[in-house]
This record gives structure tokens, sequence and C-alpha cells, in this order.
């Protein structure tokens, strides 16, 4: 059996209940063995600021050298104000420079808005969606995977109490598992 893919994680919620980061965790319980899912964490990431590139921060080093070497990475997103948190943003943008060594481009992504609200955080799954295209990461398109009502999914331990979305998160991780090998093993 080849080695599993490494994907990296990264949650847009630093909330210590963060809904995200519990839908990222069944998520990861649920996947598939061909997938290694490595949480990189986020909110200790300076704001970014091309001045400080002649010395980059620790953190900003720590997390580009994370990401680099993954085969892919999987965006969970809560909505603030109809698009994705300011901490997300900011790893992308740390990510993404100095120009031209951009640690996402090529990379199989996919995005998973999660929400307490109706719509599931389709506002910041769509604004995140700009920046893939021009991050070159070519990203699963279906099923898409915007997570309303998350309050409700998880019981008082944190484990999921509907069979329907586990089934879902286990879809949601097959897909995820085939695109990445169909643009990795090509």
């Amino acid at each position: 059996m080849p080695a599993p893919h490494r994907i990296a994680v990264l949650v847009g919620s630093l909330r210590k209940a963060s809904l995200n980061r519990k839908v990222a965790v069944s998520m990861q319980a649920l996947a598939p063995p061909s997938l290694q899912m490595e949480f990189v964490e986020i909110g200790d990431l300076p704001n970014y600021n091309e001045d400080l590139e002649a010395e980059a921060p620790a953190p900003w080093a720590r997390f580009r050298e994370a990401v680099r070497p993954v085969d892919g990475v999987l965006f969970f997103t809560p909505e603030y104000n109809r698009s994705v948190p300011g901490v997300l943003k900011n790893a992308i943008d740390v990510g993404s420079r100095p120009y031209g060594k951009s640690v996402w481009s090529k990379k199989p992504a996919a995005i998973i808005s999660v929400s307490p609200g109706a719509i599931g955080g389709m506002g910041a799954n769509f604004a995140l969606r700009q920046s893939m295209v021009f991050l070159d990461m070519p990203l699963m398109q279906q099923p898409e995977a915007y997570i309303g009502g998350a309050g409700k999914l998880f019981d008082d331990s944190g484990q999921l109490v509907s069979d329907d979305t586990r089934k879902f998160f286990t879809n949601v991780m097959t897909s995820y598992a085939a695109w990445v090998a169909r643009l990795v093993d090509a």
C-alpha cells in the first residue's frame, strides 16, 4: 500500500469550543487511510507585513515549513460578516509570500464551511474560493460542504449525533481522497 497523502488542515476559528474544529476532528476520524491529516495552527501568526520578510518572524517560517511538504489542504472556515475570518486570510497571505515562493501552488484543496446558522457559511465558502483561483490550488467542486446548524451536530462529549451527518462527512472525505489521488498520483 502506498504512503498516505499528507493533508494540512487549517481551521479558521480560534475558539476553544470551535464548531469548525469539532467538524475537522470528526472528518479526520472518518477519513480513509489514504489521507494523513495534520492540523497546522494559525492563531500565532503575526499579521502579514512585507517589511518583515527580511527577517521573517519565526511563526511564519514554522507555518510555511509545515505546509510546504504536504500533498493537499483542507480549509475549515466559519463565516464572519459574509467572508472568512481575518486569521485565516492572514494565514493564506503568509503562505503565499514572498512572491514566487507560495506554499499553496498546485495543492488540491477543499473548503468546508461550518456555521450554527442555516446557510452553513456559504458566503465564507465562496469568498475563500476566490483566493484559491489566485493561489493556483485546484479546488474540489463536489460535494460542496456547507455545514449549517453545526451546534446541533454534536453531543456533550463532542461526538456526532446523526448517522446522516456521519455519512455525509465520510462522503466528503472519500471524495477528497479521490481528488487528491487523481491530482497528486497522476
